[in-house]
């Protein structure tokens, strides 16, 4: 299931043939996946990138990290936000990885923050962001949206960068549907038949929930998305990159690649005339 919500803000124009020559200077698409802990957001990228195998990581200034020493503290929650992730079945993508929320300090927020913000107003394409992924797990659909999620909805600018919503594991709503059939009334078979069904009803619901929430924050996220059954190897993971597209369709790309190049006035009187 799929909700996009439009992010409204001032319309650029940018010739199609200059956006193109910009984009052949972005040799990786780079990606900052956000949320809680156990969010999925590994699994998530291995099946984007279509490996099983831990990513390789490198520092800020591009010296490979012991992934030894960095497995341990992500599965914690413990790392460093500026680290690249790259796996070697696609080097075409760099991640970075926050800390999960619900553990994180007032100082880890700023420092994120702080990235975020430094990032998106990157003045070079090969190191902005292209887009954030904003992970909801629905293992935790009793606490749709946190008070630490709603604060960086309030209190993170990232400017041209989209931010897209992924409901993770949405798969894990079948429990909670069938309990669901079963206080109705409904005997266990009946139940596991429309279990899918109720699953959908239940997931449509938890979306309007959290879009109506974040709505009202003064940053709202692009796009929303429910992604499921990322644990299972053969995965797809068409519709994730189909909707971060779309978020960067040819107005949000030109936005991105004219605030890239703000220090430019030549280009922002040339090419970033407002409609």
């Amino acid at each position: 299931m799929q909700g996009i919500a439009s992010t409204p803000g001032p319309a650029y124009h940018l010739d199609p043939e200059k956006a193109r020559e910009y984009m052949k200077n972005i040799r990786r698409f780079r990606i900052l996946v956000m949320g809680r802990a156990n969010a999925g957001k590994t699994t998530l990228l291995q099946r984007v990138c279509n490996t099983v195998e831990n990513p390789e990581i490198f520092d800020g200034k591009g010296n490979k990290v012991d992934s030894t020493d960095v497995q341990g503290t992500l599965r914690h929650g413990h790392h460093d936000i500026e680290n690249e992730l790259v796996f070697r079945s696609n080097p075409g993508f760099v991640f970075h990885d926050s800390c999960g929320f619900e553990a994180g300090s007032a100082e880890q927020f700023e420092r994120m923050k702080n990235f975020v913000v430094e990032c998106a107003a990157a003045t070079s394409l090969k190191q902005h962001i292209h887009a954030i992924w904003f992970c909801i797990p629905m293992t935790d659909y009793h606490r749709t949206v946190t008070a630490a999620e709603q604060k960086f909805f309030n209190e993170c600018d990232t400017g041209h960068v989209p931010v897209i919503v992924l409901l993770t594991k949405a798969d894990a709503l079948n429990l909670p549907a069938i309990e669901d059939l079963l206080d109705s009334g409904l005997e266990i078979d009946e139940a596991q038949e429309k279990a899918e069904e109720k699953e959908r009803e239940l997931l449509a619901k938890l979306l309007s929930h959290i879009k109506g929430m974040l709505a009202e924050c003064k940053f709202p996220p692009s796009a929303y998305l429910a992604v499921q059954k990322m644990h299972e190897e053969t995965a797809d993971c068409t519709m994730v990159m189909q909707c971060t597209t779309n978020t960067l369709n040819e107005e949000g790309l030109q936005r991105l690649l004219i605030s890239t190049q703000q220090s430019s006035i030549t280009l922002c009187i040339e090419y970033a005339v407002q409609k």
